[in-house]
């Protein structure tokens, strides 16, 4: 079996060998001899446990020793939980990409950022197609605009090759997925009003939801457009 690297990682009773220690807890802290702390330990049926060997003089808790290993185990995985880990996310164009397949990759683009990870959009340029690089610039850029509510632009779109790159980063901080009880809890509340609907059909039920602001599939980039885009990654550099 292998070793608890957390178990080693503090001394507890008798490793303890410093002349004095400070005893920390609910009621406050104190400073008091190790001998007595020892004393104290043993008689409410706990461990002198050091928290901090490099404070003057070391920090010291009264618990017992398993307790505190699993409080320290439980507070590392919630802080671990916290994290958002944050990913790039890679989307690839052809210069003469159809409408369909934008929509696509467009929709793929907006999950991306919501859930708080970066997008890398390139344009992969092969062969004779590199003479359309205008063309791929075009429909980066347009790509950038169509993603302002949910993505700032890092750097405006730049050869590397043959792929022109652009890189976007999330808005907003990423948004965790629903749990299968809040779920539930929102199909109860709908089918509570459907009831109420059917019931008491004279009570008006706000059923409305916010417009969706959709995507203008056909539009092209204006030149206030472009020139908004490039004054907003100058104004971030």
């Amino acid at each position: 079996m292998k070793p608890d690297k957390k178990q080693n990682q503090y001394r507890v009773n008798d490793q303890i060998r410093v002349r004095e220690v400070r005893i920390v807890g609910e009621s406050g802290s104190s400073v008091m001899p190790t001998k007595q702390a020892l004393d104290m330990a043993r008689q409410q049926g706990v461990d002198l446990v050091e928290i901090s060997p490099n404070a003057n003089p070391p920090v010291c808790r009264l618990i017992d020793y398993s307790k505190f290993l699993y409080q320290q185990k439980k507070r590392a995985k919630e802080m671990k939980a916290k994290q958002v880990k944050v990913e790039v996310k890679e989307i690839r164009f052809g210069p003469q990409t159809d409408e369909h397949d934008y929509q696509f990759k467009l929709k793929h683009a907006k999950e991306f950022l919501e859930e708080g990870n970066k997008v890398r959009a390139y344009v992969f340029f092969r062969g004779r197609s590199i003479l359309f690089k205008e063309q791929g610039e075009v429909l980066l850029l347009r790509f950038a605009n169509d993603l302002e509510e949910y993505g700032k632009v890092e750097s405006m779109p730049s050869l590397e090759g043959k792929k022109m790159f652009l890189y976007l980063a999330p808005k907003k901080a990423g948004v965790a997925k629903k749990s299968q009880q809040a779920r539930d809890r929102e199909a109860n509340e709908s089918e509570m009003k459907e009831t109420v609907k059917v019931q008491r059909p004279n009570v008006e039920i706000d059923t409305e939801t916010p417009a969706n602001g959709g995507l203008f599939a056909n539009a092209k980039i204006s030149a206030d457009a472009l020139k908004k885009l490039t004054e907003t990654a100058e104004e971030e550099n």
